[in-house]
């Protein structure tokens, strides 16, 4: 596994588990450390504040005092952040697990511009579908999104890197299906479609973009089978796989009781989090 870096600065990867979460063995460096994942959870709020704002993609109003922008499903998430030198999150990207949700009404895309459109029946009809499929081939079910990269490192490799540990994280997790808000602006959804997504299909066929009047930008609707990203990416995401093994994994205390403190290392840019080229 290679230290990925942009020009000649590291980037180093973390995982934050969903609160509670038993890691189950997956991960080598499980830690229970609340000051830690408060700290990360912070920087990536920040972030994704800062991007969105600047974007125009929400109001001033919608983030807290300190600049951050809370999605609600934070802490039931999984959030793939990579951190630079100074211990800062510099990319991110979350997946939200809904193996659970019995129907559309269950899960947190039915909140989504185009539920309220003409063809909501329809999204509704293909996110079910999406669903069944994913429940017959015994893969989990979810939403990813809250994707965001500093400004400074958009023309580098970061954007895809992140997306690439992300398929990797949800290998990791036994393989992944489900659903994805993506945003035209900045060619976001354009990316994503290279790495592997593909529109969301309904009677055979595709849904056009639409516009979101809370984002204040056209939007698409994407398809994601971990198990299947774009043939130029397998390999990355197989490295990605490995290493994110012995990536450090940050969980609530009471989530994993009797495993230690996440080394302060973490957050000043020495931790042993592992990327790919």
């Amino acid at each position: 596994m290679v230290f990925s870096r942009s020009r000649t600065r590291k980037t180093r990867y973390v995982i934050l588990a969903p609160s509670p979460y038993p890691p189950h063995g997956l991960f080598r460096d499980c830690y229970g450390d609340d000051s830690t994942r408060n700290r990360l959870m912070s920087s990536m709020q920040r972030l994704r504040g800062s991007i969105y704002l600047e974007d125009g993609a929400i109001r001033r109003d919608s983030l807290t005092m300190d600049g951050r922008h809370i999605s609600p499903v934070d802490e039931k998430s999984w959030h793939v952040l990579s951190v630079d030198e100074a211990g800062q999150v510099c990319a991110c990207l979350r997946y939200l697990e809904e193996r659970k949700a019995a129907r559309f009404d269950d899960l947190w895309v039915r909140h989504a511009a185009a539920v309220q459109s003409a063809k909501g029946p329809r999204y509704r009809h293909a996110v079910e579908q999406e669903m069944l499929r994913a429940r017959e081939l015994g893969l989990s079910f979810g939403e990813v999104g809250g994707w965001a990269v500093a400004r400074d490192r958009r023309w580098t490799l970061e954007p895809v890197r992140i997306l690439l540990a992300t398929y990797g994280l949800l290998e990791l997790l036994g393989g992944c299906a489900g659903v994805a808000t993506a945003t035209v602006r900045h060619g976001s959804a354009t990316i994503l479609r290279r790495i592997g997504l593909s529109p969301l299909l309904s009677d055979g066929g595709c849904f056009p973009p639409y516009f979101d009047p809370h984002y204040g930008c056209e939007m698409e609707l994407l398809r994601f089978d971990s198990r299947f990203p774009d043939r130029k990416y397998r390999a990355a995401v197989s490295e990605f796989e490995i290493g994110l093994k012995s990536a450090p994994v940050i969980c609530r205390e009471r989530s994993i009781a009797g495993i230690g403190a996440s080394p302060n290392s973490i957050l000043n840019g020495n931790s042993r989090v592992h990327s790919a080229a």
